[in-house]
């Protein structure tokens, strides 16, 4: 299964644990009231959303809280590892996962528990490993041109932690694959390690090559070329699907026509990344806010109706 290692917020042990503990949205403890009613009238409707620490997740998970709020759901967000997180939705102690990827890096996940789960919709369809250079290295197109010009990289192809997914495909298929295992060495370090290097040889307009993954903020931040991958050794691309607790369709009709709805490219998902995690790292339901305020067009096309009068 080619996973990548990500912080977490608490192991497969902590499951009991995490389900009891308070939501945290931007940054830290607050109340997650919905302001107004959910579906159905009343009282406003109550959602537990679960998130773990992958980029993508905290930044589409900051969105959805505070769509939902404005909707007056009370929204609560409890972080959680990957394994507990199907865990719990598969049994009912989470209502809903935004970060599923399939068919490979969750693929042992879904088979265990997705029996109990719903789809409820692919929302971005460009996941994947890469290995990526510059976009300024104008020669570099495919990963078969890194061979034999590994002294304009210094031999080095920078990586991130030992135990990622990423790490192995690239070390164990695509180096090997390539020809490239004789003449680079991989550099294992770790994620900030790896994007500490890149932005300093942008910088510089020096060669470098990196491992990397769609999506990530860094895509917004500097104009990068993924090496094509004819003999489809980092893996193809994959999907990102939103994903409930049995009966969450009936539970939640008109929120699961928005997931159906929801659908975002690469430059919307980077930018949402950037302005999330970087812009507003202090307060990331503010940053999701003024997303929002900036893109009224994603509110439109998947709310529909139920984007007249929101406002961010």
């Amino acid at each position: 299964m080619h996973t990548r290692k990500r912080t977490s917020a608490l192991s497969a042990a902590g499951m009991t644990a995490a389900l009891l503990l308070t939501a945290c949205g931007g940054g830290g403890e607050q109340d997650l009231t919905g302001p107004g009613e959910g579906e159905g009238g009343g009282d406003a409707q109550e959602i537990e959303i679960g998130r773990i620490a992958w980029e993508e997740g905290i930044a589409v998970t900051a969105l959805w809280q505070v769509i939902l709020e404005e909707k007056g759901y009370d929204v609560t967000v409890t972080d959680v590892d990957v394994a507990p997180m199907y865990q719990g939705t598969a049994n009912g102690d989470l209502d809903m996962y935004l970060d599923t990827w399939l068919p490979v890096t969750h693929a042992d996940y879904w088979e265990d528990y997705g029996d109990d789960l719903e789809d409820l919709g692919t929302w971005y369809d460009n996941a994947k490993l890469t290995i990526t250079v510059p976009s300024y290295l104008e020669d570099v197109n495919t990963i078969a041109d890194l061979e034999g010009i590994a002294d304009e990289f210094d031999g080095r192809i920078v990586g991130i932690e030992s135990g990622a997914g990423l790490t192995r495909v690239t070390k164990e298929e695509a180096m090997p694959g390539y020809g490239l295992d004789g003449d680079y060495e991989l550099i294992e370090s770790s994620t900030a390690a790896m994007l500490a290097e890149l932005d300093s040889a942008i910088a510089e307009e020096e060669p470098i090559v990196v491992t990397l993954w769609r999506p990530h903020p860094v895509y917004a931040k500097h104009d990068l070329k993924d090496l094509e991958d004819p003999e489809g050794l980092m893996g193809g691309s994959e999907e990102i699907h939103a994903v409930g607790r049995a009966g969450f369709g009936e539970d939640f009709p008109e929120l699961t026509e928005w997931m159906q709805a929801w659908e975002m490219n690469d430059e919307e998902l980077a930018t949402l990344e950037v302005v999330v995690l970087e812009d507003y790292a202090e307060d990331q339901l503010e940053g999701a806010r003024v997303w929002l305020s900036d893109n009224p067009e994603f509110l439109e096309r998947t709310l529909g109706d139920a984007a007249e009068g929101l406002e961010f």
